[in-house]
């Protein structure tokens, strides 16, 4: 056969074949936006809106300390039950967790809301409603993400969505506070998918569903003590003090210049110490909090704020008698939390300002810290994206949530979106 004929039908065979198409991130948003499961799946959880509301005042009135989750994560575990998940389980570390099983075809997903809140012991947890806005502590921050992923199970199962991913629903422990997310320390480091999760995307808080936390900012905190001989405060009068000690401390802490961008910060949140009005203190302690969106800014905090500890300690020792002995001051580390970012052009961030794009929003990326730190920190793509309904007051004994339908399921369907776009819907 001559060969331009050969040459010819090569061609048309190249045409005939044509390329591997590769389905973008849009046209994976699109397919899922304008699927009737999806449709039906949202349809299902707008039907059982009262139940989603149910559901969160009463996960709400179960306390959740710091570090005493387990009667929530109870609850929480025997909600799961009534889901079509599998493998259910409370790991050791507390975290409650089921499986949704997909086709095999992509990475395993994580989604997680966390069990935990930042309220003590013996805190009011009684939700009041007026008209559609409740209020209690935790109400939002996080219990409400809680109830929103059993309704997005729960309409998984009854619209019969397939995913090609498998998705591990989780209710983890110890994100606030000094928990020093100490449930996804566990899952990423020696929970039963540590190797296995391949993308993560936590619900965390209210909002409309346009806000994407891609940043994850780093902290460090410490218990910082001072310590000295004490006495009496009129005869012992002269000695080295403790709490003087500390209060140089403070004042020097204040003047640490930090930048505004990357944005760096710092607090002093808790201090105690002494025994009464009339007693020179043995010690005296505070405990603070650094953050910042660069490890290398939060590096150079820290080795300030140690600077200014000591230094106002070393001031002390100068300034009064040390006779019965100097001021010394220990810092304890009782909490760092990682930095990292997913960036902004990673699948997973496009994927959702995508989904936010087409829901007619438009996607705001932000820092925070959340459970999304660690595998942030792992190299691990992963997000923080809201729950959906208005909200304020986070932390505050009236934090509230407003329960309106239509605010609550726009965001809903938002972060619903993603999950499936991200799991891959078949």
């Amino acid at each position: 056969m001559p060969r331009p004929v050969l040459l010819l039908l090569a061609l048309c065979c190249t045409v005939a074949a044509g390329p591997t198409i590769q389905v973008t991130g849009d046209a994976r948003v699109k397919r899922v936006l304008d699927s009737s499961k999806f449709t039906e799946a949202v349809a299902a959880i707008d039907r059982q809106h009262d139940r989603l509301v149910s559901e969160n005042i009463h996960l709400t009135e179960i306390p959740a300390p710091p570090f005493e989750e387990a009667a929530r994560g109870r609850a929480f575990e025997a909600l799961l039950r009534q889901t079509g998940l599998t493998n259910i389980e409370t790991d050791p570390a507390g975290n409650v967790m089921g499986l949704r099983k997909g086709t095999g075809g992509g990475p395993l997903l994580a989604v997680a809301a966390h069990l935990d809140t930042v309220f003590p012991a013996g805190t009011d947890v009684t939700v009041k409603r007026q008209g559609t806005t409740l209020s209690a502590p935790g109400i939002g921050d996080d219990t409400r993400s809680l109830a929103v992923l059993l309704a997005i199970v729960r309409a998984m199962d009854a619209a019969r969505i397939q995913t090609a991913s498998d998705i591990l629903f989780v209710g983890d422990v110890g994100e606030e506070g000094q928990g020093d997310l100490r449930g996804m320390r566990y899952l990423f480091g020696k929970g039963a998918y540590k190797d296995r999760i391949k993308t993560f995307i936590s619900i965390d808080g209210t909002g409309p569903g346009s806000d994407i936390t891609n940043g994850g900012i780093g902290s460090k905190r410490y218990r910082v003590t001072f310590r000295g001989p004490g006495g009496h405060s009129y005869s012992a009068f002269g000695l080295v003090s403790p709490a003087l000690a500390m209060g140089n401390a403070i004042e020097q802490f204040s003047k640490i210049s930090v930048p505004a961008s990357p944005k760096t910060t710092f607090n002093v949140g808790v201090m105690g110490g002494g025994t009464s009005v009339n007693s020179i203190p043995f010690e005296a302690w505070m405990e603070i909090d650094m953050r910042s969106e660069s490890p290398t800014e939060l590096a150079k905090l820290d080795k300030a704020a140690a600077t200014a500890m000591q230094q106002a300690a070393d001031g002390e020792n100068r300034a009064r008698s040390t006779a019965q002995g100097k001021i010394t001051v220990e810092m304890k580390l009782i909490g760092d939390r990682p930095s990292g970012e997913t960036p902004k052009d990673s699948a997973l961030v496009q994927t959702a300002m995508t989904v936010v794009r087409l829901l007619d929003m438009s996607p705001r990326l932000n820092a925070s810290s959340t459970d999304s730190n660690i595998p942030m920190s792992l190299g691990i793509p992963a997000i923080t994206l809201d729950s959906g309904a208005r909200g304020g007051r986070a932390h505050a004994l009236d934090e509230w949530i407003d329960i309106e339908k239509t605010g609550s399921m726009a965001g809903i369907r938002s972060l619903f979106a993603i999950i499936l776009a991200t799991a891959g819907l078949n």
